[in-house]
């Protein structure tokens, strides 16, 4: 299993970068986990288009599906009669209207996720939870090869959100912005909510995401650190970590 950073910023994509959006891999086996503005483009760096089985959305913010339209038309306009590989987008069905938009017929088919029904894809297991977001919102998380990684998507923080993330490899987590700001309100974390998630999760790496646009990143690894003491790192395009 491998996982690579196609984009990371919050709220919006800084030159030649993207928002949310994580290439998850085994075999040619292809998912995104998001796709955010940018990762459409961005993607293309790691992988074909045309390698996607498809993609996962945690909920339905801009910055974590804005490129999901542009994916349905790369569909339409590249596909072919003799060797048609329809993708799937896998979403929650809180918000009808925007579940209900995800599906192209015959391009792009939608399937629906709920929270603690676990769901195969490929060698994938995907289990869900709701986070503490404006919006409905759904944490991931990934096992394949008795490895598991954790997506936190966009939420507050949540003591349940960590029992969630229990013994992870790999916690995915937003860090929205820094120790001495609070956007507990709008359903985000800073620093030392992240840290303090990783280490009631007991996990065995961090990775920092959905990182603001301002101030000094390596900041907030520091401020992370106050609360958990394992290996930290800062989302980047192109970061990635492979299970052996």
């Amino acid at each position: 299993m491998k996982i690579t950073v196609v984009g990371f910023w919050h709220g919006y994509p800084e030159k030649g970068d993207a928002t949310s959006g994580y290439l998850l891999e085994k075999g040619d086996n292809k998912l995104l986990l998001d796709c955010g503005s940018g990762v459409l483009s961005s993607i293309e760096k790691y992988c074909l288009l045309s390698e996607l089985n498809g993609v996962v959305l945690s909920h339905y913010h801009h910055d974590h599906m804005a490129d999901i339209g542009v994916y349905q038309y790369a569909q339409i306009l590249t596909a072919s009669e003799e060797q048609r590989k329809v993708p799937t987008i896998y979403g929650h069905n809180d918000d009808k209207e925007a579940f209900s938009s995800l599906q192209k017929e015959g391009f792009v088919q939608a399937i629906e996720y709920k929270e603690g029904e676990p769901l195969e894809i490929g060698p994938f297991l995907f289990t869900f939870f709701k986070t503490n977001h404006p919006v409905p919102c759904y944490a991931m998380r990934i096992e394949c090869d008795q490895k598991s990684i954790v997506y936190t998507a966009d939420s507050s923080y949540m003591e349940e959100l960590a029992v969630f993330a229990d013994e992870s490899d790999l916690l995915i987590a937003e860090c929205s912005t820094y120790a001495n700001n609070d956007l507990s309100q709008f359903g985000h974390m800073n620093s030392h909510d992240v840290g303090l998630l990783a280490r009631r999760a007991n996990t065995k790496e961090l990775l920092l995401t959905h990182l603001p646009h301002i101030g000094d990143h390596q900041n907030l690894k520091r401020e992370a650190s106050d609360y958990f003491n394992g290996t930290i790192s800062i989302a980047t395009s192109g970061w990635t970590k492979e299970f052996k």
